[in-house]
């Protein structure tokens, strides 16, 4: 079966397959790198780690990493946001408003 599996994949048939061949035919292997290569910029954890060689997968896992922990500060500094507003009284909480309109 997992011979199946490789020679679908090899010849672009099977489920999702397809797609990845026509995706991968519009995108050539040194552009898929330098987008990795800016992404691994972008990410704090891999920065620094420019002389290493990171594999495209840690890569983008880092990202989704670091995508969740932004989420989850949003959420905390959202709810604190929330807290603080509820405990001031009202000229403060306008102030604080309009700051956050600006």
């Amino acid at each position: 079966m997992s011979g199946r599996r490789s020679r679908s994949r090899q010849s672009g048939g099977g489920g999702g397959g397809g797609g990845a061949g026509v995706s991968r035919s519009n995108i050539s292997d040194d552009q898929i790198n330098d987008l990795v290569s800016k992404l691994q910029e972008l990410l704090p954890e891999l920065r620094h780690r420019r002389s290493d060689k990171v594999s495209a997968t840690k890569v983008l896992q880092e990202t989704c990493n670091y995508i969740r922990n932004l989420h989850r500060e949003v959420d905390d500094l959202s709810e604190r946001l929330s807290e603080l507003l509820a405990t001031s009284d009202s000229a403060q909480a306008a102030m604080i408003r309009s700051l956050l309109m600006q």
